[in-house]
């Protein structure tokens, strides 16, 4: 597999949600500056909610721009035997019911979805309770965390 082509897919989507963060940040800036939003009466908050619609999507353009930033970084590792993972790896799991899960173990982004060479993959952090099982994990690994009050456990079936 040619991990190059998976981070650039990675890169891609992250730029897309910047530009749709970006976008709503422009509208939520130009609604909050509209004079259709002055305040008619001190009970009047329309133009203060407005104001805090755009300074949230400014923020969230900022993490947009620090997640991208944090990818670009992010070195394309292949990953063999002798390498455990860590942030730029492609985990494949399998829980107790034998159902396979995709995983790239990323920096930042955690929850983001997408399809690659036909695989559902789903990016988790290190800061997350899977992230931080499967780090220093190779693949044969067997992790456990607890969700929900409940014990998963999981085998790493392969590592790249």
């Amino acid at each position: 597999m040619d991990k190059s082509l998976l981070h650039k897919k990675i890169i891609a989507a992250l730029e897309h949600l910047h530009q749709g963060a970006a976008d709503a940040a422009k509208r939520a800036h130009e609604s909050a500056t509209d004079e259709e939003n002055e305040a008619e009466n001190k009970y009047d908050t329309l133009g203060l909610e407005a104001a805090y619609l755009a300074h949230g999507q400014s923020q969230r353009v900022a993490q947009c721009e620090a997640d991208l930033l944090a990818f670009k970084k992010l070195p394309v590792i292949d990953f063999t035997d002798q390498l455990a993972a860590s942030p730029g790896a492609l985990i494949t799991l399998v829980d107790e019911q034998g159902i396979e899960q995709n995983l790239f173990l990323g920096p930042v982004a955690g929850g983001l979805k997408l399809t690659f060479m036909a695989r559902e993959l789903m990016l988790i952090t290190v800061m997350a309770p899977l992230g931080k099982a499967l780090c220093g994990c190779r693949a044969g690994d067997e992790v456990e965390i607890r969700v929900a009050g409940q014990n998963k456990h999981y085998q790493i079936i392969d590592l790249c």
